[in-house]
């Protein structure tokens, strides 16, 4: 498929860290969001291109499926990192060709935020996933919908962490769904609320 053919879909996730604000931790479910990443690559990356800030708990787990799935997909993946983390960068983003680096601002959250405004300014997103996480995942939900109000939003709250408090307090009530927060079949559940609607 031609790269101008693919979708873009955004990715927001992390695994929570215990040392952080503990409201995302707790509920958190390490093994979920794992399963969801995993789930997401495998079945968006034949087909589309995932855009996402390379997350160190993330990032290698889309290294893992594109090396299964054993066909050339480079073209499929978009991977963005913030020069701020140079010098904490995981291994894995030495297997991906297209990496965005965006400057470092000089303090964390400047750097970041810029890296966030680059993500949603430079490529037409059509939907957003977001899968576990911190307060990123709250800001990105926010930014998505601001930069493209047209994407589909998916909040996978069966992860917990930030993507459960997103669903339960910013994700319109007319598009909850059960299967959101208590299915963990992901296959199915990205068929069904995700590739079905592209």
């Amino acid at each position: 498929m031609a790269a101008k053919q693919l979708k873009n879909i955004f990715l927001s996730a992390s695994v929570p860290l215990p040392e952080r604000n503990p409201k995302y931790y707790e509920t958190a479910d390490i093994i979920a969001i794992r399963d969801a990443v995993i789930a997401l690559a495998t079945v968006v990356l034949p087909m589309h291109r995932i855009v996402w800030g390379g997350h160190p708990s993330i990032t290698p787990l889309i290294y893992y499926v594109m090396q299964k799935l054993n066909v050339n997909i480079q073209d499929h993946v978009r991977l963005y990192q913030s020069l701020f983390f140079a010098d904490k960068f995981p291994e894995d983003n030495n297997q991906f060709q297209n990496i965005v680096f965006t400057e470092n601002i000089g303090d964390v959250h400047s750097s970041v935020m810029h890296m966030r405004k680059r993500m949603f300014s430079e490529n037409n997103l059509v939907a957003g996933i977001f899968i576990g996480g911190m307060e990123g995942v709250e800001v990105e939900f926010r930014m998505l919908r601001d930069f493209h109000p047209n994407a589909l939003l998916l909040p996978i709250a069966s992860t917990g962490a930030a993507t459960k408090i997103v669903y339960e307090t910013m994700f319109p009530n007319e598009l909850k769904n059960e299967r959101l927060v208590k299915d963990y079949g992901y296959m199915s559940v990205f068929q069904k609320f995700l590739l079905d609607k592209l």
